[in-house]
């Protein structure tokens, strides 16, 4: 009888759980107007110090809404109405430039505006929230909170708020508000012919993605064979150092093997080294005139002005990137798989040999589920990072060889170095949004619809 006590009225803190919707409905005329006019049910209960914040903050958003908020939103649905042009300066004889509208500012001002317009709805709706708590408290005859009862609070039962406050807001200004406006840049003409603020550009909606899919479209033909490169080159670069590094790792940790921290070290040693010096390492090694040509001109295995041509022709530029991305990413997956191969429990090994097992049945049936069970997060990881693989194929091939049938990508571009090109180089920051848009699709759907079929999504303890 007395596990379940019933909490003493001095410490309920009244309906905390009670939804936006909830509130407006049983609330009074006071707690309903606190929607509209922040912080008035808490100035009228008493609760000055928390209800004059509230109504200060709408106070400031409103002002910011009269004076330039208005404005900013008409903007963001036009993109601006006046260009920048040239004016004839009478009295100095020459012609000056008139300033115009900035469409990207126009785009900017408008997502920054619409963003502070969500923050302040969600402010009101705790106004409102806090105006039915405190109803609800002088309805009970229970103590209302002063300030600094809620100063208290902020260190005590709410000092989760105030941990999470900052880096929420964080996330919101430096990565939310900046995804949100690049995200839009996919439906405007945004590009090399429109530059401001020189030149508007303007909303044309799925235009941008209807020329990515359309049939015979340049931007089509190369998006197809660029995408279809991206997701070989993902399998290939996740598959193939996972499986040569953990059987280098199986390699090391065998009984049989001496030396294992000798080995383990040569191997971490290439880690040890950073990524982008040995890919240009690798990029001059394998050049036309690098050592490896030059040693087998000097073998007579090719002739005197022969060069295998490692990055010049497409075939064999994939298959060298493919390459050096093991040599590159083994010894990772080797220092990852080693710890997890030594935690696999004894007793597996030793009942499975006293069955009768032989060693590939062993890795079959025992070491290799074991290690895809545990290693199933970092696979998706590593192919996620794969796909957005920028350094390898940009410091070793620049995308290239370059193609006259594709629109501004060569033949091993991925769909992120594509990406960078169009944008850097091009100008064409509208095509290059569409591409990170479809990117994040890609990646989310095969993220996660691979994980929630795997061994490790459904069956958590299997390995316990």
């Amino acid at each position: 009888m007395g596990i379940f006590k019933k909490k003493p009225e001095s410490v309920i803190t009244g309906p905390s759980d009670a939804t936006v919707s909830q509130a407006f409905k049983n609330g009074n005329p006071v707690t309903k107007l606190s929607f509209v006019i922040f912080g008035l049910g808490n100035i009228l209960n008493k609760q000055v110090a928390r209800g004059v914040i509230l109504l200060a903050i709408e106070v400031m958003y409103l002002v910011y809404l009269f004076t330039n908020g208005i404005g900013f939103m008409g903007d963001f649905f036009t993109l601006g109405t006046h260009e920048q042009g040239q004016v004839f300066n009478e009295a100095l004889g020459i012609y000056e430039y008139s300033a115009g509208d900035n469409s990207m500012l126009c785009l900017l001002y408008g997502v920054i505006t619409i963003f502070l317009t969500l923050g302040v709805i969600f402010i009101g709706c705790m106004s409102g929230k806090s105006a039915y708590a405190t109803q609800y408290r002088k309805e009970k005859k229970m103590r209302i909170p002063s300030f600094m009862d809620d100063l208290r609070s902020l260190k005590e039962e709410n000092l989760h708020s105030v941990m999470l406050a900052f880096p929420i807001i964080g996330i919101v200004v430096f990565t939310i508000v900046p995804l949100a406006f690049m995200i839009l840049i996919a439906f405007t003409s945004y590009d090399h012919e429109h530059q401001p603020p020189g030149n508007l550009f303007d909303w044309v909606g799925l235009d941008n993605f209807v020329s990515m899919f359309s049939q015979g479209s340049k931007l089509a033909a190369t998006f197809w064979p660029v995408l279809t490169w991206t997701l070989i080159w993902a399998v290939l670069a996740t598959s193939t150092c996972y499986i040569l590094g953990l059987l280098l790792a199986l390699l090391i940790n065998r009984k049989g093997t001496r030396c294992k921290g000798f080995w383990r070290f040569m191997f971490v040693l290439s880690v040890a080294v950073p990524q982008f010096v040995t890919l240009l390492s690798m990029k001059t090694i394998f050049n036309a005139n690098g050592p490896v040509n030059i040693l087998l001109r000097d073998l007579g295995i090719l002739g005197a002005t022969e060069a295998i041509p490692f990055f010049t022709n497409p075939l064999y530029a994939k298959i060298t990137i493919i390459c050096i991305n093991i040599w590159i990413g083994v010894p990772f997956t080797m220092l990852s798989t080693t710890g997890i191969l030594q935690n696999i429990p004894a007793e597996l090994y030793e009942a499975a040999k006293i069955d009768g097992a032989s060693a590939p049945t062993i890795f079959r049936k025992i070491t290799l589920p074991y290690m895809v069970f545990i290693m199933t997060p970092n696979l998706i990881t590593s192919f996620t990072g794969n796909i957005n693989n920028f350094n390898v194929i940009y410091l070793l091939s620049g995308g290239g060889p370059d193609s006259l049938d594709y629109y501004y990508a060569g033949k091993t571009d991925l769909l992120v170095t594509w990406l960078y090109r169009l944008t850097i180089t091009q100008k064409d920051y509208n095509l290059g949004a569409v591409i990170g848009i479809l990117v994040f699709i890609i990646l989310a759907t095969l993220s996660l619809l691979t994980y929630r079929h795997t061994g490790s999504y459904k069956d958590e303890g299997a390995f316990q």
